[in-house]
């Protein structure tokens, strides 16, 4: 909805999020284990705010703390996204 009210494709949107997501919950935790990241919340939430809701459901199955902080850094960034998307668009 957000997406359309902005002027954007919400069919395009919905793609390219499932997009994100997959790539995300494949790389993730290569990525996060060659940076040497130990801590499950930070790992968690990272893999929340980059790679949304499959991401999430990864993180879980990885390690619980992990899953838990990837909900929640998902639901801060889709707030913060919903509420900075509309002002940053009218700048320009």
């Amino acid at each position: 909805g957000i997406s359309e009210n902005l002027g954007g494709s919400p069919t395009l949107t919905a793609v390219l999020v499932i997009l994100t997501g997959i790539t995300g919950a494949v790389i993730a935790t290569p990525v996060l284990n060659a940076l040497g990241l130990k801590d499950w919340r930070a790992r968690g939430f990272a893999t929340g705010v980059a790679s949304h809701g499959i991401g999430t459901a990864r993180a879980f199955q990885v390690n619980p703390v992990a899953g838990a902080f990837a909900g929640l850094g998902m639901a801060l960034n889709a707030i913060l996204t919903a509420i900075l998307a509309p002002l940053v668009l009218s700048l320009f």
